[in-house]
């Protein structure tokens, strides 16, 4: 009965030359890259365009934070049920 593979070994040594390929400090190699983010002047031009939060949404946050710290914020369940129900029944597995 033989259990383990001569070619199996090959494997294994072909994957820890990837990682040490990836070790930073080696001469000549340079080390895992970082990741990063950079935004289009076309991204940015949108963001800047964008409404910021004016002040009749700032009152209505304001007055529902304030509700809900005293605890006189009241949610209408049926309002609640009119939204789920159709997701549910669309859904009926999750």
């Amino acid at each position: 009965m033989n259990i383990n593979h001569i070619n199996r070994i090959g494997a294994v040594h072909s994957y820890r030359k990837q990682v040490s390929a990836g070790k930073p400090g080696e001469a000549g190699r340079p080390g895992p890259k970082k990741d990063g983010v950079e935004f289009s002047d076309e991204a940015l031009k949108l963001l800047e365009s964008q409404p910021k939060a004016g002040g009749a949404r700032a009152e209505r946050i304001a007055e529902l934070k304030e509700a809900v710290s005293t605890g006189t914020y009241h949610v209408d369940a049926g309002k609640v049920a009119e939204k789920l129900l159709p997701r549910l029944l669309d859904h009926p597995n999750t």
